[in-house]
């Protein structure tokens, strides 16, 4: 070992100079260097500076490792040579670095490229009113699949499997009960109970009824037949705005005014305003402002002849405001639920632009035009499709398909209160929405005992999931194969949700998928 003050080396010089040239000599020798040198020998000769090198490293690494402390001669040399041989390359090199990152750069860019263009042509046109209407839907179709029940899933799709190749013996498709094809509509029997319209009317009900088109159409026929047990005249009913909805649409918007007046005639009297002499009235001062906390769900007409029936004659008028399910079923009079009846299935008739475009939806789920059913007539009214002279000999009578209704919209499960499997987020979600939209709600929850979610799932109190409701068309026996109108509006979650039903019922179409947007423009909002 040589002296620290000798002229010869310093010592600490010289062993940061092998540092460095050891740190160096690493990066050199990394394993792409040896891997192009042993696949190409002219590019590892080019770059490195020829085979000989790869000699005197080997002999100058195992001088380094028999005597890492002395520097000798061929180390000195071995450094001279590599600064002159990086002064000679040092184009060359350059100009690879530079050509290197342009490849890179152009890779880039071609990727970025492609990718645009494929995903372009792999998502569907979506219009682009539809896109601003969308956006909530749109954030809850970006979530993961959320699947409760996979074992399950796996077992009804083998199931199913297998039913492909069987001759199902059972047949959805007719009606099981044979004395069922005797029976008559409701509406068109006589009784002999039924009452005339009464010589002088009690006065005047009005109905302002809240929910979505199901909860309306039953508040509405409801109220045709607690007019006629109060021997009252109804005021044509009212649509509360929702919140939920944003829908303005009033009676007339959905229904035809004259025909519903046209049809109970016989039964009730319907006028479409409140004579001018009791508009002015403080209905709510008054105290016959009813709301759905002064009457119990399922009333029976008792209810209605002991506590409104006073007010009605007293005050010239009751005005119920909700009115949501306030009429029980049982017992009820015959000509009553006659009355019900005929409101529900003869007197609602749709506007012409709605059935219009109910007829569209209904040729274009056939496929071909069928021989027109007493519903199709009824619903649809003249635009009910029919066979033609020229299409009778293609028409095979009508194809099947399920019209199914979910009801797994964002109102419904936040209301519930339940929990759907898709952990805190949807938790806070749907906690957020009912602070907005269920005010009363909160309030009702705040002062009382909460029930847990898995508690209301076994009281059957939570809505069915669309995985949960294919599970259940499996267990009944509908093939992978059914044709499903998917009715009602968009369902909470968007295709994280639906992934696991359409998995087992592919063919699934709604009305979005059947209509253009200007055919659906009509009926925005």
């Amino acid at each position: 070992m040589g002296k620290q003050g000798s002229p010869r080396c310093a010592r600490p010089i010289l062993q940061n100079t092998n540092s460095l040239f050891s740190t160096k000599d690493y990066h050199i020798r990394s394993s792409s260097d040896f891997l192009r040198a042993s696949t190409d020998p002219s590019i590892g000769r080019r770059i490195l500076g020829g085979d000989n090198y790869w000699n005197s490293k080997v002999v100058l690494l195992h001088g380094l490792k028999d005597n890492s402390g002395k520097f000798t001669p061929c180390k000195g040399v071995y450094v001279g040579k590599k600064h002159t041989w990086l002064r000679r390359n040092v184009k060359p090199i350059a100009f690879m670095l530079v050509l290197m990152a342009f490849l890179f750069l152009l890779d880039s860019l071609m990727v970025s490229i492609f990718g645009s263009i494929n995903l372009q042509g792999s998502s569907p046109t979506i219009p682009s009113d539809a896109r601003e209407d969308d956006n909530v839907v749109s954030i809850h179709e970006e979530r993961p699949t959320v699947q409760m029940y996979g074992r399950l899933l796996k077992l009804a799709s083998m199931v199913l499997a297998e039913k492909e190749f069987k001759q199902d013996s059972l047949n959805f498709w007719n009606e099981p009960y044979h004395q069922a094809s005797k029976w008559k509509p409701c509406a068109d029997k006589k009784y002999r109970t039924t009452p005339g319209k009464p010589d002088k009317s009690n006065g005047y009900i009005m109905v302002s009824a809240n929910g979505s088109l199901n909860q309306q159409r039953v508040a509405i026929c409801n109220a045709v037949a607690v007019a006629s047990l109060l021997n009252a005249t109804l005021v044509l009913p009212k649509f509360l705005y929702s919140n939920v909805w944003m829908d303005p649409s009033q009676f007339g918007d959905i229904y035809q005014e004259d025909y519903f007046l046209r049809i109970l005639k016989d039964d009730i009297d319907i006028v479409k305003e409140l004579p001018p002499h009791l508009k002015p009235l403080d209905i709510e001062a008054m105290g016959t402002l009813i709301t759905d906390a002064d009457i119990v769900k399922e009333a029976k007409p008792d209810d209605y002849i002991t506590s409104v029936l006073p007010l009605l004659q007293q005050n010239r008028v009751v005005h119920f405001l909700g009115f949501s399910n306030r009429l029980g079923f049982d017992p009820l009079l015959p000509h009553l639920q006659r009355l019900r009846c005929k409101c529900n299935f003869h007197a609602l008739k749709f506007v012409l632009k709605i059935q219009k475009v109910g007829s569209l939806l209904i040729k274009r789920i056939k496929k071909y035009y069928a021989a027109p059913r007493q519903l199709d007539k009824q619903l649809l009214g003249d635009f009910a499709p029919g066979i033609s002279p020229k299409q009778h000999n293609v028409a095979r009578g009508p194809s099947r398909y399920l019209a199914l209704h979910l009801r797994f919209e964002e109102d419904m499960v936040a209301y519930s209160l339940c929990d759907f499997g898709a952990g805190d987020y949807e938790k806070k979600e749907l906690e957020a929405y009912r602070e907005v939209h269920f005010p009363l709600l909160m309030e009702r929850l705040k002062n009382s005992k909460p029930v847990s979610p898995v508690e209301l799932r076994k009281l059957g109190r939570c809505p069915l999931t669309p995985e949960e409701a294919a599970l259940v068309l499996a267990a009944l026996g509908f093939k992978p194969e059914t044709y499903i109108y998917l009715a009602g509006s968009h369902i909470y979650g968007g295709s994280s949700r639906m992934q696991p039903f359409t998995s087992l019922y592919p063919n699934l179409v709604t009305k979005e998928t059947l209509l253009t947007s200007s055919e659906l423009a009509p009926f925005k909002n």
